[in-house]
């Protein structure tokens, strides 16, 4: 079974047509999502004033963003470029596990954000006992081991899955579902473990963001002066619009009936799934940058120098 897996090749059948026009979009879409989230990296890494547990999480936000367009990207615009739409059975594999774990970083990562936004908001004079560097880097290193075992158990399901004559997937990368849906063998582990134990990844993340911002609407309506909502806003706002982006398209694309997806067309499927994984990915850097005053300085600071 080992030899015969080892060469399983899926067609990847998004986007067989019209490849001339698509080829130049993506890989503008692509370059921005590398040229936004490394300016992220390499802002902050510069700038001592940034070397805070917020932005040490923003940072790691922008390297999951880029683990998760590189995962599908490079391979989508090889196949716009050469017509060669085929993927071997270890690449798909590849594909399934960076795309997830990059996927579940990003949700931990912004869970771990709303944590620190609520501390910063409800109990600002704890701030910096409760969320100190030795802390954050403790989390950030569970989000990244934890993100990868979750992963890594399931490619490992997948792996094991014989697949017989239709090895054709209507996607441009591979992802759990529509291999599931293809195999020939036995899926119900991998359903269970995707209910279950993938539902949890998601909707733990989830509730923590949805309880913070709860007790932060709470706080800012305690306060009732006239700047206290603004202030929030200041402090939330990026987090906030980039949780919604997120959010929205992973509903979107995941959490929905087995009937709504197959009455779903394949054109709206293609777009909800390019929503999730390359646009939502590409705007989170310039949101951050566009409303951040820190992350505009160490930018602003950043250039300045280069030119000097």
């Amino acid at each position: 079974m080992e030899n015969q897996t080892s060469i399983y090749e899926f067609l990847l059948l998004a986007f067989s047509t019209h490849q001339e026009l698509l080829f130049p979009i993506f890989l503008v879409l692509y370059l921005a999502a590398l040229l936004g989230n490394l300016l992220i990296v390499v802002a902050v890494g510069s700038d001592a004033h940034l070397h805070t547990p917020m932005y040490v999480l923003l940072v790691n936000l922008s390297l999951a963003d880029l683990c998760f367009t590189s995962a599908t990207m490079p391979r989508l615009l090889y196949a716009l470029l050469t017509g060669d739409q085929t993927i071997t059975h270890s690449a798909c594999l590849s594909q399934v596990f960076f795309f997830l774990m990059a996927g579940n970083v990003d949700n931990f990562v912004l869970a771990a954000m709303a944590w620190d936004r609520y501390v910063a908001i409800c109990k600002p004079l704890h701030y910096t006992t409760v969320v100190t560097m030795p802390r954050c880097m403790v989390l950030i290193g569970a989000m990244w081991v934890g993100a990868a075992l979750h992963s890594l158990l399931h490619t490992t399901l997948l792996a094991r899955l014989t697949f017989c004559n239709n090895r054709t997937l209507s996607y441009f990368f591979c992802d759990i579902h529509p291999l599931l849906r293809i195999a020939c063998s036995d899926t119900s582990l991998n359903y269970m473990m995707v209910v279950f134990q993938g539902g949890s990844v998601i909707i733990m993340p989830a509730l923590c963001i949805m309880a913070s911002y709860v007790f932060i609407g709470a706080a800012v309506c305690q306060v009732r002066s006239p700047g206290g909502f603004r202030k929030a806003f200041s402090t939330c706002g990026s987090h906030l619009t980039v949780v919604l982006l997120f959010y929205t398209t992973l509903v979107i694309v995941y959490v929905r009936p087995p009937s709504q997806i197959e009455r779903q067309k394949e054109e709206q499927e293609l777009v909800t799934r390019v929503m999730y994984s390359v646009v939502a990915p590409t705007l989170n850097p310039f949101i951050y940058s566009l409303q951040n005053r820190e992350i505009k300085a160490a930018l602003a600071r950043l250039f300045m120098g280069m030119k000097g």
